[in-house]
């Protein structure tokens, strides 16, 4: 199995590139949703950032306020790496369940779409990383124009993730989306050519093929050790 890390940063279009291997029927397991979920009311994760940030972040309804929550975590990095450390147990336990849930229905190449791919220190786990890269003032233009928000408020949003100058050395594959929405698609179908390469040997042995095949050598191995010992 492939299991391929997809990251960017706030504003740089890893959405887009995330909804194009969805139209190419790649499986992807979304880290944001996974977050989503585990923030429901009466979900253990809900539960301990409610104990962490009181009552105030939530709705009338008993939902979290995300905005408001997100106001907090973006303007004191203290309450961010807090938040960060109550849900980061949850959210990797959610997002390795979706992949195993693939896995089990027999996808081979599996695409997990994380923002902070390298923050959680999930890089480990994917193989090869795509980041989705664009130079800071077209970041900054972009979410500014994307959530009508202040250049101060911005790029306070900004700063709170990697860089992704600092990604762009760590990463495997660079779509460099500073251009046009045709110029990311021309370069989406060269990382396609990458992705869908063969599996390696490591790869399949970790597919549910691969997994099939070396139980079954087992159950041929013992059997055909039990035949001889008859004789």
């Amino acid at each position: 199995m492939r299991i391929v890390g997809l990251t960017g940063g706030i504003a740089s279009g890893k959405s887009t590139v995330s909804n194009l291997f969805k139209a190419h029927d790649f499986p992807v397991v979304d880290a944001d949703l996974v977050a989503r979920d585990v923030l429901k009311k009466g979900n253990t994760g809900w539960k301990k950032v409610v104990s962490a940030f009181g009552d105030d972040i939530l709705q009338p309804d008993g939902e979290v306020d995300r905005p408001k929550l997100g106001q907090i975590i973006f303007s004191n990095p203290e309450k961010r790496k807090l938040l960060n450390r109550v849900l980061a147990p949850y959210i990797w336990f959610g997002i390795v369940w979706e992949v195993l849930k693939l896995w089990m229905e027999g996808f081979k190449i599996i695409v997990v779409d994380v923002p902070l791919l390298f923050e959680a220190k999930m890089d480990k786990w994917t193989k090869p990383i795509v980041l989705v890269w664009v130079d800071s003032e077209t970041q900054l233009q972009r979410l500014m124009l994307r959530d009508s928000t202040s250049e101060d408020d911005a790029q306070n949003k900004i700063n709170a993730q990697m860089s992704l100058d600092l990604k762009k050395s760590k990463a495997d594959l660079v779509i460099d989306n500073t251009g046009s929405l045709k110029d990311l698609r021309e370069q989406f179908r060269s990382i396609l050519v990458i992705v869908t390469k063969p599996l390696t040997w490591t790869e399949f042995g970790f597919s549910r093929r691969g997994v099939a095949l070396f139980l079954l050598s087992i159950v041929v191995g013992v059997l055909m050790y039990f035949q001889s010992s008859l004789y």
